[in-house]
């Protein structure tokens, strides 16, 4: 009877949320362009709209601002998001940086950065890679030397998602270089218009403006502004990165991309879809199987979080199947689309409908070009696969 009630209540729950959505999401964003083409503020207003509504950080603690939800509402949340292919909310401030300052940070840092995460007023970038120290943090060489109340910062952060609207980036930065590499970096809270912070464009393969070069040169950074002790960074680096890392399975995005490439299959080309093929049809459920099994994985370790649990090695484990997923189903996409999925969107004068291509296979070839990021970037599967062989097998 427990069960049936709560079916019940998830059901309601879910109702409530796909009515908001639907009623709540900004016109304005009901375009089929990419987030890379909306300015910093047209990306802000599905946030503003969430805030007002109190859900804006809904995993978040209710002290701090969260909802109070089950982890199976917030399940259903993030399902419903997908379905309406709602733009994702800044994961840099809200699922990375935010938790680190209520669960590391002073009074006076949750005071000053939690509320202004929560309304959007503030928009964080990730200073984690750089040149030399991609998947391997511990060789970061951005270098933070205290001078009184001040850090001065030099140094060089790559690959830096979004830094052109960036307000604020949270850094990793060498504070003793004396010190065994992962003992000597600290975490930094550092304001992007401080003099000396510069930023620098890098167009990815899709054509696209999201990645940035970010210079320090002399940038002098408050010591209010370092979460937690001096040298003990790769702690709260550590965190932050294995909340990222379970973040990155993203069953519901990949439950919506393979629901949209069933359509795309199942309609192009008209009269003989690709769909009714055996190997392609097996190729797609071979797809769906993966992303149930991880669906069921990533359900059975959260709730294992809402009852205290740190994720560990899961989170490497969501990552690579994630990731390797979802790239699955991009590349079966470009498969479905065929010579649509060819067509340049941003020739199309930045709208995806109407073309003569089924719904999504014009932007196939650019979603699968954009995707092999993702088995890079949050640490290689590579090196995730490293974290798995040492912490379960012992290697």
């Amino acid at each position: 009877m427990a069960d049936t009630a709560a079916a019940r209540d998830d059901d309601a729950f879910r109702e409530e949320v796909r009515s908001f959505i639907r009623d709540h999401y900004p016109q304005e964003m009901r375009v089929a362009a990419p987030y890379e083409e909306l300015d910093k503020e047209q990306q802000l207003l599905w946030h503003r709209v969430l805030h007002k509504k109190g859900w804006s950080a809904p995993h978040w603690p209710a002290e701090y601002g969260g909802a109070g939800w089950s982890i199976a509402q917030q399940h259903i949340w993030e399902q419903e998001l997908a379905a309406a292919d709602t733009l994702p909310l800044l994961a840099f401030s809200l699922t990375m940086v935010g938790p680190v300052i209520y669960t590391y940070g002073t009074e006076a840092q949750k005071a000053r950065f939690l509320p202004r995460i929560l309304s959007g007023d503030d928009w964080w970038c990730q200073g984690y890679s750089e040149p030399g120290a991609g998947s391997d943090l511990a060789n970061v060489r951005t270098r933070a030397v205290r001078d009184g109340d001040h850090y001065v910062v030099n140094g060089h952060k790559t690959w830096t998602t979004l830094a052109q609207h960036a307000d604020w980036i949270f850094a990793l930065v060498r504070t003793n270089p004396a010190a065994k590499a992962q003992q000597g970096i600290s975490f930094l809270l550092i304001d992007m218009a401080s003099p000396g912070v510069s930023v620098r464009p890098i167009i990815t393969l899709d054509g696209a403006h999201e990645v940035n070069d970010v210079f320090f040169d002399d940038v002098r950074v408050p010591v209010a502004n370092r979460i937690g002790e001096e040298d003990r960074g790769w702690t709260y680096a550590k965190f932050l990165l294995g909340n990222e890392r379970t973040s990155m399975a993203s069953t519901p995005r990949s439950r919506a991309a393979i629901d949209l490439l069933k359509r795309v299959a199942a309609a192009n080309p008209p009269g003989a879809p690709i769909l009714r093929h055996p190997d392609f049809a097996r190729k797609v459920a071979r797809a769906e199987i993966a992303l149930r099994a991880l669906e069921a994985t990533e359900m059975a370790v959260l709730r294992a979080v809402e009852q205290g649990r740190e994720p560990g090695f899961e989170a490497s484990l969501f990552k690579i199947r994630g990731t390797e997923i979802y790239q699955e189903i991009t590349r079966l996409a470009t498969e479905a689309a065929g010579v649509y999925g060819l067509i340049n969107h941003a020739d199309r004068g930045g709208t995806r409908l109407p073309h003569p291509g089924p719904e999504g296979s014009i932007t196939a070839m650019q979603e699968w070009l954009n995707a092999r990021k993702k088995t890079i970037y949050g640490g290689s599967n590579e090196i995730q696969r490293n974290i798995i062989a040492k912490q379960v097998l012992g290697l």
